[in-house]
């Protein structure tokens, strides 16, 4: 548009100036070689445009001469390239299809087309339909290659990884991750493999560092970061607990502060706090903790924050949690346990009772017998509580990957990944659960009596009485007989049971042979 506006400008601008020497009428005398030539001031002007248009055109054909041959070659250049970035484009879609010939053919196509050096990409290409080929060796050698070009560095870290990890070699894996985060901490594939190594040997620092990273550079929102940073100083806290106190305090501080839900920080931020005389503040950090999600290690923790207590006290302070989170089953057990402690049975036989209600498990049946046993001593009552929690669903626990574990741990032994333990209920028990309060009639399963022979079926049938029975309990034979006949015929009809997965069964043309034509009872 700009360029349209300037030859309009100039077009006019030419024009202005023919109409004022148009309007300025005037002679123009020129002296060459003993001659002289008089025109007007508008043929002049015409002439020395004409002159210079004449000169441009000649220029514009010998330039043109001039450049020709590398024009020729250009476009035979750029014909080229168009088509070996066709049969990259090719390619690279055959390499997503899975499609390892195709791949391959039109590598060779593009290397023939387009140097490689000019375009990396000829090189993932062939790496791709050597991992399509199953030439695994030959994928891993091109990737190591492309760890020489700095533009093709990252992509060659991130082939041999993935080799790494389907090899299984973790610690080949770890390796290329750490040189690619080293280079570019944004990429997350790095980034959390690095974590997992970090976190693996205990180096928490490092591993906040590298959360940091990931939270300056968006690779994670800023929730799951905070959500990281406290598991990492959780786990910090507990590393320095023994060797020094003040900076594991510091750390389940800043944890808390983190994730004030989340029960490992507030553990042992209050278990750090109360250690140095500060009950006060570590109740409340355990109360705050109590009100977002109940956990049997805070109100351990609670009950005996004070090591002067009474019992009586610290089925108290059982009570105040309780009443922090009203109708919850880990409250009735916390007030169940103190109470027992205090040999206050009523309560603690109530608390119990009323936690089974609201959440039937293993861990409240067996505090029940604890409770009988002390108060009564009966032992067949504590048998039966004991068989209730054999039948019940388990109890909460830190689960990872299938690894049940009774006190958390900042990874998971099995992957390594980073806050995999989740405080749930194991997987229940094989089998179906029965409440032993219910009685339940399970049918048994008996084997078929052998088929009575044809013979004897006919004077079962015909001894059998015709008319209607004078007796009560012979009416009742006969009519159970006759169900069972009809039964029987119905199955010969065709609706019969399933074949059991063992049974193959009988062959139509067997069966269509022996199938009986009188009436038979089995």
């Amino acid at each position: 548009m700009i360029r349209l506006l300037a030859f309009l400008a100039v077009v006019f601008a030419l024009g202005l100036g023919f109409a004022w020497l148009a309007d300025r009428p005037g002679e123009m005398l020129v002296t060459f070689n003993g001659y002289q030539y008089q025109v007007t001031l508008m043929v002049a002007a015409v002439a020395i445009v004409a002159v210079v248009a004449a000169v441009m055109i000649v220029w514009w054909l010998i330039k043109s001469l001039w450049n020709s041959p590398y024009t020729i070659s250009r476009y035979f250049r750029v014909r080229r390239r168009d088509r070996g970035y066709q049969a990259l484009s090719t390619g690279m879609i055959a390499a997503g299809a899975g499609d390892g010939a195709l791949a391959r053919k039109k590598t060779k196509e593009a290397a023939k087309l387009i140097n490689a050096d000019q375009e990396p990409l000829i090189n993932l290409l062939d790496a791709q339909a050597s991992l399509l080929e199953g030439d695994h060796e030959g994928a891993r050698a091109k990737f190591e290659r492309m760890l020489d070009d700095p533009e093709m560095r990252l992509l060659g870290l991130r082939g041999l990884y993935l080799e790494a990890e389907r090899l299984g070699d973790r610690n080949a894996a770890r390796h290329y991750a750490g040189r690619a985060a080293a280079v570019a901490p944004q990429l997350a594939w790095a980034a959390e493999s690095t974590l997992e190594e970090l976190t693996e040997r205990g180096d928490w620092d490092g591993a906040l560092k590298l959360v940091e990273v990931q939270k300056s550079t968006r690779q994670i929102e800023r929730d799951a970061a905070n959500r990281r940073r406290a598991v990492l100083l959780t786990a910090k806290a507990q590393a320095l607990v023994d060797s020094d106190p003040n900076a594991a305090r510091a750390a389940a501080l800043e944890a808390n502060k983190l994730a004030p839900d989340f029960a490992p920080a507030a553990v042992i931020a209050a278990d750090l706090v109360i250690r140095q005389n500060d009950v006060r503040k570590g109740s409340k950090i355990l109360e705050a903790a109590w009100k977002a999600e109940p956990h049997p290690d805070i109100a351990e923790l609670y009950t005996h924050a004070r090591a002067g207590d009474a019992v009586l006290d610290r089925l108290n302070r059982a009570k105040k949690l309780q009443e922090l989170k009203k109708n919850h089953a880990e409250s009735s057990m916390a007030v169940a346990r103190a109470a027992l402690d205090a040999q206050d049975f009523a309560t603690a036989r109530r608390e119990a009772e009323a936690a089974i209600r609201m959440d039937r498990r293993e861990g409240a049946y067996l505090l029940l017998a604890d409770i009988e046993e002390a108060e009564t001593g009966d032992q067949g009552k504590v048998r039966q509580l004991l068989s209730k929690a054999v039948r019940a669903p388990r109890d909460p626990a830190w689960v990872a990957d299938g690894v049940i574990s009774e006190r958390w741990a900042p990874v998971s032994p099995v992957t390594g990944k980073l806050d995999a333990f989740t405080w749930r209920a194991p997987m229940e028990r094989l089998g179906q659960l029965i409440d032993s309060e219910t009685d339940v009639a399970v049918p048994a399963i008996t084997a078929a009596p052998p088929a009575a022979p044809a013979e004897k079926a006919i004077d079962i049938v015909a001894d059998a009485p015709t008319g209607k029975p004078a007796a009560t309990n012979g009416g009742e034979k006969d009519r159970a007989v006759a169900e069972t006949a009809g039964e029987a015929e119905t199955a010969d009809q065709g609706v019969g049971l399933p074949h059991l997965p063992d049974d193959p069964g009988v062959a139509p043309e067997e069966e269509a042979e022996k199938t009986p034509r009188r009436f038979r009872l089995f």
